[in-house]
């Protein structure tokens, strides 16, 4: 094709590694905008929830996603000696701890796996922080997130020690041979037993999702550009 004494007669092969790359990039584009959406329903139900009274968890096993974001409340008690520490969790800038109790809900043969805040790591990290225990039957309030759940096989020769480096709720129904509700609760601030909770309510990200779409589709609009501007040559 000639126009105004320039020619544009790109290879096969040019036209068809542009195609596929500017494909892939506008796929991609197009992949991060549906995260964005994703991410403001998600932030637009947690403004919803923060408005609403708590639910009372019942006795029988529920789903997560009719409670996931939800503030709950439970009566019940902690089985202290089965807490758990888990490892590398940072605030303010200082190394420390998530505390994970299983808290027994009363007249119900199923548990629920509550955070109940951050403490730091002592100068001794061979020496774990004082967790001070709570013996008494009550009511807690907290808000529900999604634990990590993934089947593993574990070994009978293996004893897993209290820390861990991330919190996993079928390990821990498998080390305690208990049986948990699919949920993880935050413990609401109100508790005074010397844990932080300072759960920041993240925004919702979709601003970053579509930073990352527009660089992919930059991305696709440069390859095009360079695959024109390498295939039209002024025509003698």
């Amino acid at each position: 094709m000639i126009v105004e004494g320039y020619r544009f007669k790109p290879k096969l092969w040019t036209i068809l590694i542009t195609a596929l790359f500017v494909a892939v990039f506008i796929s991609l584009g197009n992949w991060q905008l549906s995260r964005a959406d994703e991410k403001k329903v998600q932030y637009e139900l947690l403004e919803q929830y923060a408005k609403q009274p708590p639910l009372s968890l019942p006795a029988h096993s529920v789903k997560l996603s009719d409670y996931q974001y939800r503030e709950i409340e439970i009566f019940g008690e902690y089985l202290n000696d089965l807490t758990i520490f888990v490892d590398n969790k940072i605030y303010q800038g200082r190394a420390g701890y998530h505390i994970v109790t299983p808290f027994k809900v009363k007249n119900s043969k199923l548990l629920v796996a509550v955070n109940r805040g951050w403490l730091p790591v002592g100068d001794d990290r061979r020496i774990l922080p004082e967790v001070i225990p709570d013996k008494s039957e009550k009511k807690i309030t907290g808000t529900v997130i999604s634990p990590e759940i993934r089947a593993l096989k574990l070994s009978k020769q293996v004893t897993p020690g209290i820390v861990w480096d991330n919190f996993n709720l079928q390990r821990y129904q498998e080390i305690t041979g208990l049986e948990f509700q699919p949920l993880l609760v935050l413990l609401k601030k109100t508790e005074q037993d010397g844990l932080i909770r300072d759960w920041h309510k993240p925004d919702s990200g979709a601003t970053k999702n579509f930073s990352y779409a527009m660089q992919w589709f930059s991305l696709a609009a440069t390859t095009l550009i360079i695959f024109i501007v390498l295939n039209v040559k002024r025509s003698y």
